[in-house]
């Protein structure tokens, strides 16, 4: 069996003394996506922020076979950990190229002398960024800005991105762009994560999923199974349903 790409045994974080996480096992294998959709306040946002290195945890995560838990946000990055925050975080003031080339801070340190060529995969993929890379990240519409975010992460070159709500707030035909664009990096290599409100939707683009409800994992198996599930249906799935 080949060893998964991140590797998630018993974690447990939260914020001070109220733990949020309560033993959590997931994993990811190269190249492939797992959606993580549960209620508000279930963890999941926790979950990715853990992962990145934002708060301490307990458990054991695994990179490439090797543990990473006791590593600093900035050391995680650089075993080629990206995030994409649910608010963006983007330089508003900033130019869009100008936002791009800061994602290449990673490959900058790795001293890759042809990292700013990354640019024009990031175009490839994101070809309005192309268009306005000129323009002002704050002036952007709201897609824009959700692609910005993604392209900007994709300029480190990353093993694993973790995408947190995506969708959120997008216009409809702009969450089923955004979702043909997650079918795409996959195709890139890249082992995706993706917290995500619009269950339908992330279900439809995982490979496999996890079911989180008050920090523990309530339900995990194959996306096109769990969307079959009565229980997964019931409560995230039904027309007025809605997970966050």
């Amino acid at each position: 069996m080949r060893t998964p790409v991140l590797r998630i045994q018993q974690l447990r974080a939260g914020y001070g003394r109220a733990e949020v996480l309560h033993g959590i096992d997931l994993h990811l294998e190269q190249g492939s996506v797992i959606t993580v959709i549960g209620p508000n306040g279930a963890g999941k946002s926790t979950l990715l922020n853990t992962l990145m290195g934002i708060l301490p945890s307990q458990g054991t995560i695994e990179l490439d076979g090797q543990p990473i838990q006791s590593l600093t946000l900035e050391e995680r990055v650089m075993r080629g950990i990206a995030l994409v925050p649910e608010k963006r975080e983007l330089f508003g003031t900033m130019p869009v190229e100008d936002n791009l080339l800061l994602g290449g801070y990673r490959q900058m340190r790795l001293a890759n002398a042809f990292w700013r060529d990354r640019l024009e995969a990031v175009y490839a993929l994101f070809p309005r960024l192309k268009e306005r890379r000129m323009q002002l990240a704050g002036t952007m519409s709201g897609g824009e800005r959700q692609m910005l975010a993604v392209g900007r992460s994709l300029m480190s070159g990353p093993s694993v991105l973790m995408l947190d709500e995506p969708s959120l707030g997008l216009a409809p035909l702009i969450v089923n762009e955004i979702f043909s664009i997650i079918e795409r990096l996959r195709e890139t290599g890249v082992s995706i994560i993706l917290v995500e409100q619009n269950a339908r939707a992330a279900l439809a683009v995982a490979d496999y999923a996890y079911v989180l409800e008050m920090g523990e994992v309530g339900l995990h198996g194959p996306a096109a199974d769990l969307a079959q599930d009565p229980r997964v249906i019931d409560t995230y799935l039904g027309a007025a349903k809605k997970s966050g």
